[in-house]
């Protein structure tokens, strides 16, 4: 078979399947609105559509209670949900001061975030990479090399980050064994004019305003808005690196008649950096001795530049039944636009000269197009005198990829590296000419139950049936790929020890085509796998606290693992080999209330990832992480204080790179030790709607890298830093 036609064959006619889907969803529907609302197990539902809503602002908790279908379609809380489910809250990103989605991860249980230079960085979970950032559950993917600002997203315009740890192709399709991410957007909930102001200064020149206003329309309130804007102006501990970030959220919801809801919005941003890097920092000098440079050294040109915008349209219409029946049909749009002029300087510097690096200049423009449309109904039906709850689907999404590049020339030599400062002569360019294109379409069918086997007893089985077709311009002859008529299984099994406890264990196979090609410049065929968990979930203080154990294993198949060679030398792409691969590890996780006023999150992952031959697989992400952070709201004398701290430690990495001393064909190790970061908050009511707070990061300012690649590069994370807020609420 040629690589660059891979093609998975078992075709199922989806398109046929999914008119049947929307006939049986129909035909459910209309035959549950005919039974008696009156039945046992079926009372009559009568609530307005806007309630339905799920939100974690104005809680005040680390804890939700709501329901999520960020792992399957039914709609399920957390510890009805059979795997690791993490919720980062809205008051835990005020309190913690979470800026963007790097931040928000950063600080989750299980997720790191391998920053490999200053504008693009890799999430990973454990110990797989994680491409996809769902938006209230639509999947948008991005590709590492063209990414186009993802790691930048803004939170101002999202209530809650929903994490479900593990594989999820239930959902997502096509995706990562590693764990979901889901940005939840704020609603358009309020029906008297309420909202927030907030102004903020902090470390590297930061200067931040943001302004969240939400009212209803009309007397009766079932027309309400709600608009969001965020600029962020501010420096970087990198040498020239600096952010000018714009965001801008509108969002309507119409209540149409009291069980219907149509919702519709836009997002805009806009983030603009100069000095950005391209890769990272040498890591050896010409001797085969180990660099050590300030955590401001910087290898980029007071000439570079990369600002990305992102722009999102969606819209939902949604029907509640009296019966609990529930249709809801969406669609969402997503553009982005990336222009970059960028320098990357590779090799080593001699120790004494700081002479001997190399230029690779660049200017790419990228331009992105995502479109989404789903249809679901979900709902009870009856069965052998139970209650149970069915889910069915129907979705399709495309995307669109086109890169443009342009010639150089006049490109000078970087001279002596231990006293760069940014002033470098900018290469002579030429015009933007196509580069290259992508263009993927995924559509899938899919259907999930939840059997009430006995009352403290649930089993959830479900399957998605997928079809994947991607093209590519950008490699030798071009790639089409195609994965017909998938079947990605799901299954999970609940019971209920008391009102306390439960017990429960999942299972479900992965699916993710890989773009990654071997020294011979053939792709990798798709990885494939298996996942399962087992695990304990528990509610305390009448719901209040929450807390989990998980064992989980996942066993890949040609799964992507990076060598110390190049693919393409003309553009430096790494090579890769397929290896087979198997997680195994463990997971603990408590979020929300140990007493009142005293929230808290921790959570502490652990895992072994190893090839077939047992030696470590993606060695660059750390085997064990522990996220933890807690507030405390005083009372007496000093009420309207609240203290909160916490420590993100993790375990060592490293990787091997052939220094210039090395013998041919040998590497040397480099590592980064493990490390804590320690974090530490003050919050004030000055009244009841001012409140002033700082947050302290890094306070013991430790010095620490992630590693890059196996070419020997290094980027610094952030020292010590603090940031100033006054929030006024109204």
């Amino acid at each position: 078979m040629n690589k660059n036609n891979v093609s998975f064959q078992g075709h199922f006619p989806i398109k046929q399947l999914s008119l049947c889907v929307a006939l049986a969803m129909h035909g459910l529907a209309m035959a549950q609105a005919q039974q008696d609302t009156a039945s046992e197990g079926l009372p009559e539902i009568k609530v307005r559509a806007q309630a339905q809503r799920e939100t974690t602002e104005g809680t005040g908790s680390y804890k939700t209670t709501g329901k999520s279908t960020t792992a399957t379609p039914l709609g399920l809380t957390v510890r009805e949900t059979p795997q690791t489910v993490t919720v980062i809250t809205r008051q835990r990103i005020e309190d913690q001061g979470l800026r963007s989605i790097t931040d928000v991860l950063n600080n989750t249980p299980g997720i790191t975030v391998q920053q490999y230079e200053t504008n693009r960085g890799q999430f990973t979970a454990r110990g797989f990479d994680i491409n996809t950032l769902m938006i209230d559950g639509v999947p948008t993917t991005w590709d590492q090399s063209w990414s186009s600002g993802e790691t930048f997203t803004s939170m101002a315009i999202y209530d809650r980050v929903e994490v479900v740890h593990g594989a999820t192709g239930l959902t997502t399709g096509a995706g990562s064994p590693g764990a979901a991410i889901n940005m939840i957007r704020k609603r358009a909930n309020a029906t008297e004019l309420s909202g927030s102001a907030e102004v903020s200064i902090g470390s590297w020149n930061q200067r931040r305003a943001m302004a969240d206003v939400g009212t209803a329309l009309n007397e009766a309130k079932t027309l309400r808005a709600r608009v969001a804007a965020e600029y962020d102006d501010h420096g970087s501990w990198v040498d020239g690196l600096s952010y000018k970030n714009q965001t801008v959220f509108a969002a309507l919801e119409a209540d149409l008649s009291p069980e219907t809801l149509l919702s519709a919005g836009i997002s805009y941003q806009d983030n603009k950096s100069k000095g950005a890097m391209w890769g990272g920092l040498p890591v050896w000098f010409t001797d085969g001795g180990r660099t050590n440079w300030d955590r401001s050294k910087t290898t980029a040109a007071d000439w570079t530049r990369s600002d990305n915008i992102y722009e999102n349209h969606f819209a939902s219409l949604e029907h509640t039944f009296a019966n609990g029946w529930k249709v809801k049909g969406s669609y969402n749009h997503g553009d982005r636009y990336a222009n970059s002029k960028l320098i990357y300087i590779y090799d080593s510097p001699d120790r004494t000269t700081g002479t001997g690096l190399k230029p690779w200049p660049g200017a790419f423009k990228v331009k992105t197009k995502q479109e989404d449309i789903a249809v679901q109904a979900n709902g009870p039906f009856q069965l052998l005198g139970r209650t149970h709850e069915l889910a069915l689907g129907y979705t399709k999404s495309t995307k669109d990829r086109d890169t443009e590049a342009r010639s150089y020339s006049n490109v000078a030599t970087p001279g002596n590296f231990n006293i760069w400062d940014g002033s470098y002569a900018e290469p002579t360019w030429g015009a933007f000419a196509p580069n290259s294109t992508l263009s993927n379409t995924q559509e899938a069918v899919y259907g999930a139950a939840r059997f009430s086997l006995a009352d403290p007893l649930k089993l959830i089985v479900g399957a998605r049936l997928t079809n994947f077709e991607q093209t590519a311009s950008d490699a030798p002859g071009g790639l089409k790929l195609n994965v017909e008529g998938k079947v990605t299984p799901y299954a999970g099994l609940i019971y209920d020890i008391n009102k306390n406890y439960s017990v429960y264990a999942s299972y479900t196979d992965i699916f993710e085509p890989q773009t990654k090609r071997s020294i011979d410049k053939k792709f990798i065929d798709p990885v494939v796998g298996k996942s399962t968990e087992i695990g304990a979930k528990g509610d305390f203080l009448d719901g209040r606290l929450s807390a989990s154990f998980a064992v989980f294993r996942t066993k890949e198949n040609n799964l992507a693992q990076a060598t110390d060679q190049y693919a393409d030398t003309d553009t430096f792409e790494t090579a890769y080999r397929a290896t087979d691969a198997t997680s195994r590890g463990f997971e603990f996780e408590v979020n929300g209330e140990l007493a009142r006023g005293w929230n808290a999150s921790v959570g502490y992952t652990q895992f072994k990832l190893t090839d077939a031959d047992g030696k470590d697989v993606n060695s660059i992400y750390p085997r064990k992480v522990l996220r933890l952070f807690s507030s405390y709201k005083l009372a007496g004398p000093l009420q309207g204080l609240t203290l909160g701290g916490g420590v993100n430690w993790q375990g060592a990495l490293y990787t091997y790179a052939a220094s210039p001393t090395s013998l041919a064909g040998t590497t040397e190790k480099i590592e980064q030790g493990s490390y804590a970061l320690v974090n530490l908050m003050a919050k004030y009511e000055i009244t009841k709607q001012l409140t002033a707070q700082l947050n302290v990061n890094n306070v013991f300012d430790k010095t620490y890298f992630t590693v890059f690649d196996a070419f020997g590069q290094i980027t610094y994370g952030a020292p010590r830093n603090a940031v100033l807020t006054l929030n006024y609420k109204f």
